[in-house]
């Protein structure tokens, strides 16, 4: 039964891409063919073969390894504001517990580091060109196009389009739909830990893995949406490949930069983080205001219109409307927000399948303010696309929730209830 509910999900969010289409005539339906199986192909392997189950494993051990370090490197300088040996006691007699600006958001600065020498020393590049190939032997995706598309899987969305920077005025409208709603579809691989350290408590010992799952296969759902809204014009799609070189000048630079890298982009979400928070917290209680026997709040507006979607996305209705707000938080805030939102939930609120389904479908930068990174980005990098990217920004996040929401539906068709 949740398969053939799964399957109905498929052909509604696909239906509905169709329906948004710019040219219905022009859209390549074998490329549509192309990305389902790549999802469910991809899927399978990772969540199904046992060599690929104990490398997921792995990360896991990975993302442990790394929290110590980086408590351990935030330890020394920060002393007990990341949970080092206290001077004093808490009124309880409990130990001074570590801020959240000291704890997980310190990883950024280590895992920053790490990908910069990743970088530097070629392996991420091989890892995303092999990707790249792929994409454009199977989806006919272009050269600079399948470089972002495949970036996006282990980089943030402001930085993967700095990969093609001579090839972004090359590219044509449906180009930068892709380019767009990749960014939006798939998490960077320094918050992927991140969100792991903060999921922990609800999938223990398994959530790197699903996280890292989740944005491989969104990548294929990404073009596919973003093809099935914008079909390419003829002539349109360049697959010259651009070369992919560090910048950086040794491993010492290389550590440095990445580190540096790191911490912006820290201070960013914290910043960031402080004034959602702040701002939902004033909304609902403005909210509150109006007399009802259940106070309103913007996570339950919106989790009313999230609800059906995540219905036919796998969840049973009794527990959609949980992960509808989830996903409007997502959606009108950040995943960041909705990831905090799914830790705090009681552990009856979803079953551990209905929770899958949710983490894959919130995997995804697809919110507003996304709309303005990417623009910025991409302005930036090309100025003559100012007026074609601003026209495409509400339409990427319109795709790069299907995309997201598609992938919910692979794995809750694949793994059983």
């Amino acid at each position: 039964m949740w398969i053939l509910r799964g399957l109905l999900g498929i052909v509604v969010l696909l239906a509905l891409a169709w329906a948004l289409s710019e040219n219905r005539r022009r859209v390549e339906w074998k490329g549509v063919a192309w990305g389902l199986a790549l999802q469910f192909l991809l899927a399978l392997l990772m969540v199904k073969v046992p060599v690929f189950q104990d490398l997921l494993g792995q990360l896991n051990r990975v993302v442990r390894a790394v929290e110590r370090a980086s408590h351990e490197g935030g330890a020394f300088v920060f002393g007990y504001l990341t949970g080092g040996p206290s001077p004093f006691q808490t009124v309880d007699g409990a130990a001074a517990p570590s801020l959240f600006f000291f704890g997980p958001l310190m990883m950024l600065i280590v895992v920053g580091a790490l990908s910069s020498l990743l970088f530097h020393f070629g392996i991420l590049q091989k890892i995303v060109g092999v990707f790249a190939h792929l994409l454009r032997r199977t989806m006919g995706l272009g050269g600079a196009e399948g470089v972002v598309v495949a970036a996006n899987v282990f980089m943030g969305q402001s930085d993967a389009p700095l990969l093609i920077k001579p090839y972004v005025g090359h590219l044509g409208r449906a180009g930068l739909m892709c380019v767009m709603t990749a960014g939006m579809t798939t998490i960077s691989g320094s918050l992927m830990i991140v969100y792991a350290s903060i999921l922990e408590p609800v999938l223990p010992g398994i959530v790197l893995g699903h996280l890292v799952v989740a944005s491989i296969i969104s990548a294929p759902a990404a073009v596919m949406v973003a093809r099935l809204m914008v079909p390419a014009e003829a002539g349109e799609v360049d697959h010259e490949t651009p070369r992919l070189e560090a910048g950086t000048h040794g491993v010492v630079d290389a550590l440095l930069t990445g580190a540096n890298d790191g911490a912006k982009v820290m201070v960013n979400v914290a910043v960031m983080l402080v004034a959602i928070i702040a701002v939902v917290s004033l909304v609902n209680k403005a909210l509150g205001l109006i007399p009802l026997d259940t106070p309103l709040s913007l996570e339950r507006m919106f989790g009313w219109v999230m609800a059906p979607a995540m219905w036919l996305v796998g969840v049973p209705w009794n527990e959609a409307q949980a992960a509808g707000e989830l996903m409007a938080l997502k959606t009108v805030f950040n995943e960041f927000v909705a990831y905090l939102a799914l830790a705090k939930q009681p552990p009856d609120a979803m079953s551990v399948h209905s929770r899958l389904i949710t983490i894959y479908s919130l995997c995804g930068f697809a919110n507003f303010s996304s709309i303005g990174i990417l623009a910025g980005t991409l302005t930036a990098l090309c100025p003559q696309h100012k007026k074609i990217v601003a026209g495409l920004g509400l339409k990427a996040m319109v795709a790069g929730t299907l995309g997201t929401l598609l992938t919910g539906v692979v794995i809750g068709i694949l793994l059983r209830p």
